[in-house]
């Protein structure tokens, strides 16, 4: 500890769901006497949901302030000093300090830390390639870049819009495109759009996202982005052909930003995320914390470090890590990789493991597909449901579930990201005692139709 100073003083690198959600848990835990929050964040906003940008975007949501869930302000009332526009450019460990550097200004300073929370992020997936930063490109990372993209849709004259990518980022843009009026064109390098499904499922979005006048473009790799005369994107080319484009949007996914990580030879794991302990502490370091996108998770399935950028996992982490920063005592165990998404009312939902990862990591599995309605069939509006599930050979332990459906299918994966979490069987599923009535669910659930196809598909494999 620095003892020319009376108080701890506690340094956050990141002003979003991780790094906000440490400083305001220690805040709460302890007072300004007893430690001094210093939040440093290079961009304008604080604690919004990067997850709501595609429903801004396609206008479902018609304030951007309603994606902001605590204010800079707010912040700063509950005595964090949070310095925006500020970008943190080194770390010295020894010394115990951060250098940081005011994006607008440029000066530079040194701040000495007690304790450091690193919640960096993710950076999006640039294709390395020409034209890639031209005018009309976007990424959509943050509030400002899709501020920046809804300039580019209300000023653009073409209605032409190619989206680079169709995971959970680029489906959602090409739906939020749509809405805008666009002609949209998904190009993707897999066999099937939402490569977090195995292809059979991700079929049946395709299908859905044709309906909707969405053009895909499968198993095509983007090899240069084609510009105008005053430097703007006109097109994008492919090994197969050319897309004319107004606008490109880039949904290839996102690695974490852990530059400021490497460089100060903090450990990282295989996806190149910060590696730490359950208590979000880093590997190796005692007074430095780090959630968020910026690092790997266990995998409670496979038993793997993964990275896994999502909102749910960053929250937590930050109050995993304000707790213990402020002198109580919590852990985050892991995850199961739970995901839903949407695209128009097809509901797209995940947890656990594709046939691939079981594969990857030598498990071997009983796989088994079936068709349902999300109510009684008798009840009105009862909507088709398709389930997919994997259970472990000879142990029948659950490995993974997919869900693609209307409305009510994919909440309906919670009830298999709890059974994963619990290690259950896909026999000890079918006994679960799930709530029903017709205008909610047939008798059997299709999640538990699944579980009682799988666990007879175990026995008969033994």
């Amino acid at each position: 500890m620095n003892m020319s100073r009376a108080r701890e003083r506690l340094v956050v690198i990141g002003g979003d769901a991780a790094g906000m959600s440490a400083a305001s848990q220690a805040r709460r835990l302890k007072g300004p006497g007893e430690l001094e929050i210093v939040a440093f964040e290079r961009g304008h906003f604080t604690s919004y949901s990067a997850c709501g940008i595609p429903y801004w975007v396609g206008g479902d949501v018609t304030d951007r302030d309603r994606l902001v869930a605590r204010t800079p302000q707010e912040h700063r009332a509950r005595d964090i000093d949070l310095r925006l526009r500020t970008e943190v450019t080194e770390l010295d460990l020894d010394g115990q300090r951060v250098r940081a550097r005011d994006v607008d200004s440029g000066e530079e300073t040194w701040t000495s830390y007690d304790k450091l929370v690193i919640a960096t992020g993710a950076r999006p997936i640039r294709p390395d390639m020409p034209g890639a930063d031209a005018a009309g490109v976007h990424g959509v990372q943050t509030l400002g870049d899709g501020q920046a993209l809804l300039d580019t849709l209300q000023s653009t004259r073409g209605r032409r819009a190619v989206v680079v990518g169709a995971g959970y980022i680029g489906v959602e843009m090409a739906e939020a495109l749509i809405k805008r009026g666009y002609e949209v064109t998904v190009v993707n390098r897999g066999s099937e759009p939402m490569s977090t499904l195995d292809p059979d499922m991700g079929r049946l979005v395709h299908e859905a996202m044709e309906g909707l006048g969405i053009t895909m473009v499968n198993d095509a790799e983007v090899t240069k982005i084609v510009t105008d005369d005053d430097g703007r994107v006109g097109a994008v080319v492919t090994q197969e052909g050319e897309f004319p484009a107004d606008v490109v949007v880039l949904g290839i996914g996102v690695r974490p930003e852990t530059t400021l990580a490497r460089a100060a030879g903090l450990p990282l794991g295989p996806h190149d995320g910060l590696l730490t302990d359950r208590s979000m502490r880093v590997r190796g370091h005692e007074n430095i914390w780090s959630g968020g996108d910026c690092v790997e998770v266990l995998d409670l399935v496979s038993g793997q470090e993964r990275h896994i950028p999502l909102g749910t996992h960053a929250n937590k982490h930050g109050q995993v890590i304000g707790t213990n920063v402020g002198g109580g005592y919590a852990t985050f165990p892991g995850v199961v990789g739970t995901a839903v998404s949407k695209v128009c009312d097809l509901e797209i939902a995940r947890t656990g493991l594709r046939e691939k990862d079981a594969h990857r990591v030598g498990l071997r599995f009983e796989s088994v597909t079936i068709e349902s309605t999300s109510r009684a069939g008798y009840y009105p509006d009862a909507s088709p449901m398709t389930v997919k599930m994997l259970a472990e050979h000879g142990t029948g332990r659950l490995l993974g579930v997919q869900i693609v459906g209307r409305e009510g299918a994919g909440k309906r994966v919670d009830i298999a990201a709890v059974a994963l979490t619990a290690g259950m069987t896909a026999e000890q599923m079918t006994a679960l005692d799930l709530g029903y009535a017709p205008p909610f669910s047939p008798v059997w659930d299709p999640v538990l139709v699944a579980a009682r196809k799988a666990a007879a598909k175990v026995r008969g494999s033994m």
